[in-house]
């Protein structure tokens, strides 16, 4: 185990103090807070002495010139690991990362039973109308409870894209409520789409089948502006659009469409291209959206199990561990390389995180 000290470098977004008190516990690392504005020279003084960099997932959250691109890194000589702060990275240039030997690791799960819930719950929301019956309750008269005719969810036929840590939980949540789940995951066998409790099948067959579309994704190079016009027009009309992955994957514009001429029944939107969206947003203007602001795995027990996985996993890397959640696993023998000449130390192959 090496005994330099290890410098790991966050700016000052509000993170759970779990992640403070977990790095105060080891000797051996100093956890340093920069300011996002105001003093820029002593940010990027901290950040070429960085070995790690903890950064926050939310793209809206952290200018961009902090963002881990290739020029950042390029800023970086002793850097050895990108973390985020949540399951995303889009704050992260991956194959940066991995072109300069960085390892970029995530917090993939620490949120995912509040991120499920959520999904839900704006499924619920969406087929029994319970925000549009509190607007219209809170603004007028002369409408019945006919009026507000929903759908129960049970018997329903939920397709989820992405069948990951959330996605999982969203299935079994789902069948307890007696829902046929459908999922597509290019990552995963059929056989292990089974074991996560869903048929598999075709994004355009799960498109046409669903009652629920479902969005559990990654937002990459291969995801951005998937859910697009043509991918609306194949869904079954009057189905509902739910998203808690990244705004971005969805074209909002579409979607607008798809909903304005009753194409689709509703959607329930957690994530946006812009976040908050503007208050003139066309989304934001139809009363068959119910909309949220990023908030799905903005509960206290997830903040702190991701406050804690980060710390956990900055530890155990730092102490020479492999990390549990890398994002780029193709890069860990150049790393392991760069973590000897810069710590003087060997990583321990195999080797998990600290507890």
């Amino acid at each position: 185990m090496s005994t330099a000290r290890k410098i790991v470098v966050r700016f000052d977004n509000w993170y759970d103090p779990a992640l403070n008190e977990r790095l105060g516990r080891e000797p051996d690392i100093d956890l340093r807070t920069c300011m996002r504005e105001g003093d820029d020279e002593r940010a990027w003084a901290e950040l070429g002495q960085a070995h790690a960099y903890h950064i926050s997932a939310a793209r809206d959250e952290v200018p961009r010139r902090w963002f881990a691109t290739r020029e950042l890194v390029a800023r970086c000589p002793r850097l050895l690991c990108v973390s985020s702060s949540g399951a995303g990275y889009d704050t992260i240039d991956v194959p940066a990362c991995t072109e300069a030997g960085v390892l970029v690791v995530n917090q993939a799960g620490a949120n995912a039973q509040s991120v499920a819930e959520v999904t839900i719950g704006l499924m619920l929301d969406l087929s029994r109308r319970i925000t549009e019956s509190d607007r219209r309750l809170r603004r007028e008269r002369g409408f019945s409870r006919e009026d507000l005719t929903g759908h129960e969810i049970s018997g329903k036929v939920l397709g989820l894209v992405g069948i990951g840590h959330v996605g999982t939980r969203v299935a079994g949540l789902a069948r307890a409520f007696g829902m046929t789940v459908l999922a597509v995951d290019p990552y995963l066998t059929e056989e292990e789409i089974g074991r996560r409790g869903a048929q598999a099948a075709s994004l355009d067959e799960l498109l046409e089948r669903s009652d629920f579309v479902s969005l559990h994704c990654p937002r990459d190079a291969d995801t951005l502006g998937m859910i697009d016009a043509r991918a609306f027009a194949r869904m079954k009309r009057g189905a509902h659009f739910v998203t808690t992955a990244r705004g971005g994957i969805h074209d909002e514009a579409a979607l607008a469409d798809a909903l304005r001429s009753g194409r689709l029944g509703g959607a329930g939107l957690d994530v946006w291209d812009v976040e908050p969206p503007p208050l003139d947003h066309p989304l934001l203007r139809l009363e068959n959206v119910v909309a949220m602001f990023h908030t799905a795995g903005v509960t206290r027990e997830a903040r702190r199990n991701t406050a804690s996985y980060s710390a956990e996993q900055l530890v155990g890397l730092l102490k020479g561990g492999r990390p549990p959640r890398i994002v780029n696993p193709e890069v860990w023998p150049v790393y392991a390389k760069r973590f000897e000449a810069i710590l003087g130390a060997h990583v321990q192959p195999g080797a998990a995180q600290s507890d």
